[in-house]
């Protein structure tokens, strides 16, 4: 049983994406902490914070480990986070005399929020792939369509004659908006996440700096100041996934309008009705309406959850927990299903 739309076994194959949310699984989760305490401990090396031996240690027990998820679960309904157990588990996997050196100077918010951006750097390369498949379709509605009349509507009644291109033109024009805003966003999300406990990397005196930065070249990511209670990055991404949804239910919305009347467009593949057999219901463009209305309504929490209590918010942390990933996993569903909605318009215009 599932409360997700998203992973639904029947839903999701219309609302979900599974390239996208394996991303959000918890073996994920965990390769992704793995794989921040393996370079922390080549990092620390690297600056003399902790022994090459050490280093050798943690990396060659990581490469073996396998965590008992049991015993994270109930770290989590004990700690809110599952890394003091993973770190415990860890360091018994390591053993003297280097067990002490593993997650040295980190802190449990250093490993979850960088495992999240290094998810979120495969996820944006699915995105932006996404995304090009959409300009690429629409790009060709326009050279197979564009010249053919429309009917111009404004609020919704009919108003002048357009042609199929200025309609076209509508959809397109804010996906390459979006392709842009997602370059500049990039060099601002895909970044490290390490201050210690309070942000300020005192355990490790004046190398803090370069740990970070030699962290962050580890797991491909970029370096950047501390971020744990900043997250207005996270904020302004989540803009994006509902800027997207959005403009992709415009499109959902004006096919299915358009297929309302009947005249100016033809779709192959509509969905069945058990009532209706002869009848074809424009399920993709519903379904592209219905995604952009809940990623604006979860946007409003992911702005909720910038409001952080100093250095640290354990609430406003769980409800991003709570909204992102969704938000993520719907936006890349909408884009599956814009390409396959914008491939069922076999005419378009007269």
């Amino acid at each position: 049983m599932t409360v997700s739309p998203f992973d639904h076994p029947l839903l999701s194959s219309l609302l979900g994406d599974e390239e996208t949310a394996r991303h959000f699984s918890v073996e994920a989760e965990i390769a992704a902490a793995l794989a921040f305490e393996g370079a922390l401990a080549e990092a620390e090396a690297d600056n003399g914070i902790v022994g090459l031996d050490a280093a050798a240690a943690i990396v060659a027990a990581l490469n073996l480990f396998r965590p008992d998820t049991g015993l994270l679960r109930a770290g989590v309904a004990k700690d809110g986070v599952m890394v003091p157990e993973l770190v415990r588990q860890i360091r018994a996997a390591v053993g003297e005399p280097h067990g002490a050196s593993v997650h040295f100077g980190a802190t449990s918010q250093d490993v979850i929020d960088t495992a999240l951006v290094l998810r979120l750097k495969s996820v944006v390369d699915h995105l932006s792939l996404l995304l090009t498949e959409n300009i690429v379709r629409l790009s060709a509605l326009d050279e197979r369509f564009g010249g053919r009349a429309l009917t111009g509507m404004t609020r919704m009644r009919p108003a002048i004659p357009i042609r199929a291109l200025d309609r076209v033109a509508t959809w397109l024009a804010p996906l390459l908006r979006h392709q842009q805003r997602l370059s500049d966003q990039s060099a601002r999300l895909l970044v490290v996440q390490f201050g210690g406990a309070a942000g300020t990397l005192e355990k490790l005196g004046g190398k803090g700096p370069a740990v970070r930065a030699a962290l962050a070249a580890k797991l491909g990511l970029a370096d950047a100041p501390q971020w744990q209670c900043q997250r207005d990055t996270l904020a302004d991404f989540a803009g994006w996934l509902s800027l997207v949804t959005g403009s992709l239910g415009k499109f959902g919305q004006d096919i299915a309008l358009m297929a309302q009347r009947g005249t100016e467009i033809a779709l192959s593949g509509g969905g069945g009705s058990s009532a209706m057999p002869h009848k074809q219901n424009p399920v993709k463009a519903e379904a592209l309406v219905a995604l952009a209305r809940f990623n604006a309504t979860q946007l409003s929490g992911m702005h909720q959850a910038l409001v952080h209590e100093q250095e640290r918010s354990g609430a406003a942390w769980t409800l991003e927990w709570l909204l992102l990933p969704q938000m993520v996993v719907a936006t890349a569903a909408s884009l599956r299903l814009a390409t396959e909605l914008a491939a069922q318009i076999e005419n378009l215009g007269h």
